[in-house]
């Protein structure tokens, strides 16, 4: 087995993102859990924007700049796609090229290493091409620092020799329109992000709309399903698409093999139910994380360090896999001491909640 390099503090947060390769696949975890998922994630992206559900202002706005650009022969302004993973971020991108007429190259932040690796993608690109680069906050300062002149300028500059003998050679690339999408724009350079025409937050999706995506993905599965289920698998699927899909095949499964293969609300329920995701969207390490803290430590204020102990799980794990959507969702609260399971968390779980100098908590 090869040896794990050493990342310096600093940096691990940032990489925590790649963790899949170190820990199993969480069923509502919103990353695509390898290949064979994203490939399936891709059979059923749509392409073009009237395909598009959710997220109304921003595809009206996108659908704007896009006719602009191509009413001006130009390339449409750089692009930033931000938000928690899942939402469609990639699904955009590849419709901002459909649209435009033009070809889509996709690159991942963490692997392009060098300022070579930059240079080989870039000088690829024809006239307007899109380029996008998923995780773009994980790009190697170095990297970053030789894309600012490509976005701005669209030539790429390459430096010859060492000391009084060197000199740069600037070699021009064709206009293009950088597309980059981050979970993270926290970790994003003031220099990079000022760069970016367009910025666009997604947002987490409301049951109806997700339902509508449950129903067009079963119709591209040729899954038999009735309404009640397309709700069902929508109210417990985070207001994630990936997650909403990734819950219809496994129902789907269910649905086939003891049943006669039609998913109706009460066949998805308990499909569900087995994958033990309740009514609310939690599975049962998000109640295993709430209990900890209300079982071990009275509801809190407790240090993640020592949830991580408890539950023998690595610390990247629970702040980016479990604790989003029980704070986005109320049944967490993170505090200067640490976290605390809030009265809405004791309620769902059933448990009381002690009083402490005064406070349910």
């Amino acid at each position: 087995m090869a040896t794990k390099k050493k990342t310096p503090k600093s940096a691990r947060s940032s990489e925590s993102s790649a963790s899949e390769v170190e820990r199993p696949q969480n069923l509502l975890e919103a990353a695509p859990a390898g290949d064979e998922e994203s490939r399936l994630d891709a059979s059923l992206r749509p392409t073009r924007f009237e395909e598009f559900v959710g997220q109304p202002k921003l595809v009206e706005n996108l659908r704007v700049y896009v006719h602009a650009a191509r009413a001006r022969g130009g390339p449409l302004d750089h692009t930033l796609f931000f938000g928690p993973p899942g939402l469609g971020k990639t699904t955009l991108a590849n419709i901002l090229a459909a649209e435009l007429g033009v070809t889509l190259h996709l690159a991942h932040g963490p692997a392009i290493e060098h300022k070579g690796q930059l240079a080989a993608l870039l000088t690829k690109l024809g006239e307007r091409d899109v380029l996008f680069i998923d995780e773009i906050h994980r790009l190697s300062s170095v990297v970053e620092e030789n894309l600012y002149t490509a976005m701005e300028d669209f030539r790429i500059d390459v430096v010859h020799g060492d000391g009084p003998m060197a000199n740069t050679l600037q070699i021009p690339i064709a206009p293009f329109t950088l597309v980059g999408a981050t979970t993270r724009t926290g970790l994003l350079t003031g220099p990079l992000l000022s760069r970016f025409g367009i910025e666009a937050r997604l947002d987490y999706y409301d049951p109806s709309d997700l339902a509508r995506i449950v129903r067009r993905s079963a119709g591209i599965l040729d899954v038999r399903i009735v309404e009640e289920a397309c709700l069902e698998i929508a109210r417990r699927a985070r207001g994630t698409p990936r997650i909403a899909n990734r819950l219809l095949r496994r129902a789907r499964d269910f649905a086939e093999v003891l049943g006669d293969g039609k998913l109706d609300a009460k066949t998805a329920r308990a499909a569900l139910e087995r994958l033990e995701v309740d009514e609310l969207g939690l599975d049962e390490m998000n109640r295993r994380f709430l209990r900890a803290i209300i079982e071990f430590y009275g509801g809190g204020p407790v240090g993640i360090e020592a949830l991580a102990a408890t539950l023998s799980e690595p610390r990247d794990t629970l702040e980016d896999v479990i604790e989003p959507y029980l704070l986005q969702n109320g049944f967490l609260a993170r505090t200067a001491r640490g976290r605390m399971a809030t009265e809405r968390a004791f309620e769902h779980l059933g448990l009381k909640a002690k009083k402490k100098q005064g406070t349910l908590f």
